[in-house]
């Protein structure tokens, strides 16, 4: 039994001709489509390609030995997009408008430097270089005044030199035309609790508000370019761990914006 059913596995059909004939179907099947694709073109194309195989059959000039035929785009299609000249010229004025403001600012950073050199001036005519230090920065010309210079500890009342030192400044801050200027005060981290001040906000706020006071007496400034902001102990410039560290951190900045800053 055993035996007869092995004889009968391995009895089977030869099916090795159903892959030519596969194969025979698929080629039919792609001649049928080629033929049915070349009834339905254009009758002057089918000509060109017809004449293309004849000459290169013949030892003509084939397609590659051609003469390069120009390309005619159609409308909508990516090749045939012409560029819009009312954009072209927006860009061109935005490119511009950008050049004659990088000229302007260059320019105006000059007359900063200018203005730098006059402030500096007074400072060592004035022996005046532990109080007062300018730098030109990206955002304009800073000018920083230590406490000393100005209040006694921990208050915010400016002294008699303050005073006559906030005038000076004044003077030099006239420009044509006039500049923005914000004034800013600073503190070290050692907290403060009066009954006048409860806090660095309080105190490093009214001192920065008293100086601008002081400059805006001088009638050729315009107190709407002017403000003020008190930034408490957060912005030091120094380490709050020393002394000198806590006395380079209580001050008062007086920034000269250029023209280009609106606000």
């Amino acid at each position: 039994m055993r035996k007869k059913r092995h004889e009968e596995h391995e009895e089977h059909v030869d099916e090795s001709w159903l892959i030519p004939y596969a194969d025979m179907l698929t080629l039919l099947l792609a001649l049928f489509i080629v033929l049915f694709a070349a009834s339905t073109v254009d009758v002057k194309k089918y000509e060109a390609i017809t004449k293309s195989f004849e000459e290169v059959l013949n030892g003509g000039t084939g397609i590659m030995e051609s003469e390069p035929s120009t390309m005619q785009p159609q409308e909508g299609s990516f090749v045939g997009l012409e560029e819009d000249p009312e954009e072209d010229k927006e860009e061109e004025k935005e490119k511009e408008e950008q050049e004659e403001s990088e000229e302007e600012l260059e320019k105006d950073l000059n007359k900063l430097e200018k203005l730098k050199d006059r402030i500096d001036a007074y400072i060592g005519k004035q022996d005046l270089d532990a109080f007062l230090q300018t730098k030109l920065t990206e955002e304009g010309l800073l000018i920083t005044i230590k406490e000393a210079a100005l209040f006694q500890s921990g208050k915010a009342n400016l002294t008699g030199d303050a005073k006559e030192l906030a005038k000076e400044i004044s003077s030099l801050l006239v420009t044509d035309p006039p500049r923005r200027i914000t004034v800013t005060g600073h503190t070290d981290n050692r907290p403060i609790k009066t009954s006048q001040y409860q806090s660095n906000w309080h105190l490093s706020s009214e001192r920065a508000l008293n100086f601008m006071t002081e400059l805006l007496k001088n009638k050729n400034l315009k107190p709407e370019l002017y403000s003020f902001t008190g930034y408490g102990e957060y912005r030091p410039i120094d380490t709050n761990k020393t002394d000198a560290g806590r006395a380079k951190n209580r001050r008062v900045e007086v920034l000269i914006l250029p023209y280009n800053v609106e606000n």
